[in-house]
């Protein structure tokens, strides 16, 4: 499909990339939660779609993550084929690398599919 064809949101998906701004309140440990319910991708074997919620959940340092961004950058995952384990892992190396915050954790709770619930959870600490 030809950037053309594609409607205005799946432009914004196509193009979206997380974007910060300063910390209002450096010095101050806080804790900010992301809960995103609608997360989908394809299992990189069978090519079925998975679904999940995805909890963010970091103590920023000198960035703070903007939201739309965040929206965006998860919606870009509904095409890719990727594993629960690589999705939630790669979530974090992206956040982290953007906001380099003082404390993450991303959970990645998994749909049930074939009788089997999943859940992924990775943490980096400074």
């Amino acid at each position: 499909m030809s950037t053309e064809e594609m409607k205005y949101g799946e432009r914004e998906i196509e193009q979206g990339k997380l974007i910060t701004f300063p910390n209002p309140r450096i010095g101050r440990r806080y804790t900010i939660d992301i809960t995103l319910p609608e997360f989908t991708c394809k299992c990189p074997f069978s090519g079925y779609p998975d679904f999940a919620t995805i909890y963010i959940s970091y103590i920023p340092d000198q960035l703070v993550v903007e939201l739309k961004s965040i929206k965006l950058y998860i919606n870009s995952y509904r095409e890719r084929y990727i594993s629960h384990e690589e999705s939630a892992n790669l979530i974090l190396d992206d956040f982290a690398a953007i906001c380099d915050p003082l404390f993450i954790k991303v959970r990645a709770d998994y749909s049930p599919r074939g009788n089997v619930h999943t859940v992924v959870e990775v943490t980096q600490e400074k």
